[in-house]
């Protein structure tokens, strides 16, 4: 039986964070004049400031859609055929650029996981999530962790 437990709380559950910074690429859907459109990105997570650092350039279909439309949703899931060990998160949030300190800070941790990407001249996105949920079925069947930001 499926059970939801919501959370409120300023950073998510433990549990949601440790299934993040476990993987390291995240399927990210962006949409243009009700044109939804996928790509997949390497990120890292800053549990800190609860949110993404992922790059893409600005000239890519998702970065232009990003610039046009900041509320995106993004998916990571681990991929395995035994349903009991089923796990992956769905996050709904905004897309920022990211400039000046809060550029240094994000090239600095993105750089920190993926190194070979100082060679790249790329542009860094923090997502900040206003949503996530995690399923695992480890925890029961259907067992879904909803972490939801605080209103300010």
């Amino acid at each position: 039986m499926a059970r939801e437990i919501i959370s409120e709380r300023y950073l998510p559950d433990d549990r949601i964070t440790q299934f993040i910074t476990s993987h390291h690429v995240l399927t990210l859907a962006t949409a243009m004049h009700n044109i939804p459109y996928c790509s997949a990105c390497f990120y890292v997570y800053v549990k800190e400031g609860n949110y993404f650092v992922f790059t893409t350039d600005i000239d890519t279909r998702h970065g232009h859609e990003m610039l046009t439309n900041d509320t995106v949703s993004a998916a990571v899931s681990l991929e395995t055929k035994i349903i009991g060990k089923i796990r992956g998160v769905q996050i709904t949030g905004k897309v920022v650029k990211a400039t000046g300190k809060e550029q240094q800070h994000a090239k600095k941790a993105y750089l920190k996981r993926f190194p070979v990407a100082s060679l790249l001249k790329t542009t860094y996105w923090l997502l900040y999530p206003d949503f996530i949920k995690l399923t695992d079925n480890r925890l029961g069947f259907g067992t879904k962790l909803i972490w939801k930001k605080q209103p300010m």
